[in-house]
């Protein structure tokens, strides 16, 4: 799925819910790659609050869609 650059409240509302999963699955997994990094890099020091920009904005895209998720009512389940 493509993504816009800019995620949004109306972007959020032309998707299906199978859209919006797929959607929230792919920003995810952008977040959980650059959380990792970063937690590789400051260890003990990490602080998601205090993270670089790519990190910040990874994980802003992607709260965006998973609270659209949740509050249409739907489960989210990751793969461990």
């Amino acid at each position: 799925m493509t993504l816009p650059e800019r995620i949004d409240a109306d972007w959020i509302a032309t998707l299906s819910n199978e859209q919006l999963a797929r959607a929230e699955a792919q920003l995810h997994t952008h977040f959980s790659r650059e959380e990792t990094a970063e937690k590789k890099r400051r260890g003990n020091a990490y602080d998601l609050m205090r993270g670089p920009e790519p990190l910040m904005t990874a994980w802003l895209r992607w709260s965006l869609v998973c609270n659209a998720v949740r509050a249409r009512g739907m489960r989210v389940r990751y793969r461990r």
